[in-house]
């Protein structure tokens, strides 16, 4: 059983490109302090790193 990510919108994608809304879109984060689950896998880990600056990531057992 693979581990999960607990993801959280930190900061507002205003003033971001869109490339990067779209990316957090895709993760499914709609807004400030949304917290969504996934699973520990590269592609999300990925696109966690694209929005790092954006975004909160806690590791859950």
């Amino acid at each position: 059983m693979s581990a999960k990510l607990k993801i959280r919108l930190v900061k507002s994608p205003i003033g971001y490109n869109l490339r990067q809304k779209r990316t957090l879109r895709a993760l499914g984060l709609r807004r400030l302090s949304a917290t969504v689950e996934h699973e520990d896998v590269p592609v999300v880990r990925g696109m966690i790193s694209k929005v790092s600056h954006l975004v909160e990531v806690e590791e859950v057992n």
